[in-house]
């Protein structure tokens, strides 16, 4: 019997039929849907008089268009308004869970998914969102989809799609001090750039990932999307099953023996092939920061901005990018000024990014130069922090906190970083306008975006902690 990859052992049981020469029709076990990609598709049901195949599958929540200060208050932009609105009817019309905005596990999708024992090992899972590849951290097939899509999964919780190739990422060895999985993710992107995994669906193997925690899993899954793979995955293992034990929607008694001895199989046979293999070294990471407007271009915090010649973005499309973004070749990040630093996203909102920014910052104050923007993931990150003790650190340092959701990672809230200033954030992307129009975005970790926060310019959190 062949060898299979743990990517070959969920999608092939999942197959509903295989068109020869084309796409798998693949069976959806969890759908998130959130307010911005689902209104067309429900309209697009109403058209055909069709209705929602298995409404229990389907889970909505509000978070891409929602304010993240004075959450009891209207929405007033009217587009994001209407589309809130929207969610709520269609989800209320067709009997779909709905945690809206002022419900208490509101937050966003990403992290409510997992938080609530919704995803779990061994699924499929789809959303009309691009970093749906967070769930892979559970050894699920997880990936973003369009809207016509969306509505497709709404009809028939199928969807077709070609089957991806096999690529497996292997670091081994031991962390360094302020390394973290967003460090590890941004290395990856770096050395392979934002187009590298293009085609291919991967698997995070080896020391460095067995050692993470989930959070870090999500955090390296979550940015798989960002390298041009279709989704990212880590097998699950006693880490999962310990991090899902008791949540809301996971199974119970019984129940939860039988699926973790499942669970247990979801790995790669020994013999299994992959189309690429890329191994790194734990050793030769540090601490990252991006410098252009794409996640690949970025470096280690103490390294200079690499020559043209050394890129693999086109000389002028590079030249473009470190225009943008006021920078020159071989310049030295560390000492630059800073405007705006946020902490939040489906990248880096969990509990385990607020105890690390809150390690930094503790005992030091918030830099006179920097506005910042704290936004947890979900009501239950919010909560948490409190419990901790961390909502009194950063106030003590001169922060605030603001109310769940997306915030300032794409701007299409009010959280706009203004034209032309410079933003050190633990988002995802740094594409031009992401944050705002003509905002410029260096991408980093919590404790690098804590060194900037209490330091007001570029610093490497090592000196720090």
């Amino acid at each position: 019997m062949a060898q299979k990859t743990l990517f070959d052992k969920v999608w092939d049981k999942h197959v509903v039929k295989h068109i020869e020469d084309g796409p798998d029709v693949l069976f959806i076990d969890r759908h998130f849907i959130h307010e911005v990609t689902s209104p067309v598709a429900f309209l697009g049901l109403e058209s055909r008089g069709i209705g929602v195949m298995y409404p229990d599958r389907t889970f909505a929540t509000a978070d891409h268009n929602t304010p993240t200060i004075n959450q009891h208050l209207p929405v007033s932009d009217p587009l994001s308004a209407n589309q809130l609105k929207a969610l709520e009817s269609n989800t209320a019309k067709y009997g779909i869970s709905h945690w809206g905005l002022g419900h208490n596990k509101n937050g966003i999708v990403h992290v409510v998914g997992p938080e609530n024992g919704i995803t779990l090992p061994g699924m499929t899972i789809v959303c009309g969102d691009s970093h749906t590849s967070t769930h892979g951290a559970f050894g699920c097939i997880a990936f973003g989809i369009g809207t016509s899509e969306v509505e497709m999964v709404l009809a028939s919780q199928c969807i077709m799609q070609p089957k991806p190739k096999k690529l497996r990422i292997t670091i081994n060895g031991k962390l360094g001090k302020g390394v973290t999985p967003k460090d590890v993710v941004l290395y990856i992107i770096s050395q392979i750039s934002a187009s590298g995994a293009t085609g291919y669906f991967a698997e995070y193997a080896g020391e460095v990932f067995e050692n993470m925690s989930m959070e870090g899993r999500m955090t390296v899954c979550n940015m798989s999307i960002e390298m041009g793979a279709r989704g990212g995955m880590i097998a699950p293992d006693e880490t999962t099953f310990a991090w899902l034990k008791g949540r809301e929607k996971a199974p119970k008694g019984a129940d939860w023996d039988k699926y973790v001895e499942e669970w247990k199989q979801l790995k790669t046979d020994e013999d299994a092939v992959f189309d690429l293999e890329l191994n790194y070294n734990a050793e030769d990471i540090e601490p990252q920061i991006t410098y252009g407007t794409n996640p690949g271009l970025g470096i280690g915090i103490t390294k200079p901005i690499p020559h043209a010649s050394e890129v693999k973005d086109g000389e002028a499309s590079y030249k473009k990018a470190l225009g943008y973004m006021g920078f020159e070749e071989g310049q030295v990040l560390l000492g630059q000024p800073v405007d705006y630093v946020f902490l939040g996203s489906c990248t880096n909102g969990r509990i385990e990014d607020f105890r690390a920014f809150a390690s930094v910052v503790k005992g030091r104050k918030k830099a006179e130069n920097i506005t910042a923007w704290l936004v947890p993931g979900s009501h239950t990150v919010l909560n948490q922090i409190k419990e901790e003790g961390i909502y009194d650190i950063l106030t003590d340092a001169g922060f605030d906190l603001r109310q769940p959701g997306c915030s300032a990672c794409l701007a299409m809230n009010d959280d706009k970083i203004p034209a032309g200033k410079l933003a050190v954030s633990t988002s995802n992307r740094n594409f031009e306008g992401r944050q705002g129009p003509n905002a410029r975005t260096l991408l980093a970790s919590p404790l690098v975006a804590a060194a900037a926060a209490v330091s007001g310019v570029v610093a490497d959190p090592r000196e720090l902690l």
